[in-house]
């Protein structure tokens, strides 16, 4: 089965856009979120949702299956996508 994979990024990162690239490169279905474009009540609940994966809301926050990775750690990504 596959994990799903979910990534909280900003849309300014080159961190979160080496990370989307990645994962476009290896033509995993993922969704994500540019934290930065949203705005009002709908970004503070996206932030609280950072924050329950990753204390220190950094980014990016990248979710697969169970297990969180904070910031663009490739190897670690591959690994979790079983890659």
């Amino acid at each position: 089965m596959e994990n799903s994979v979910k990534l909280y990024s900003l849309s300014t990162c080159g961190h979160c856009k080496a990370t989307k690239q990645l994962l476009n490169d290896c033509a995993v279905k993922y969704e994500f979120e540019d934290v930065d474009l949203i705005e009002g009540e709908e970004r503070k609940a996206i932030l609280e949702d950072v924050k329950r994966w990753n204390p220190k809301c950094s980014f990016p926050t990248i979710i697969i299956g169970e297990r969180v990775i904070v910031g663009f750690k490739e190897n670690e990504i591959r690994e979790a996508l079983g890659l």
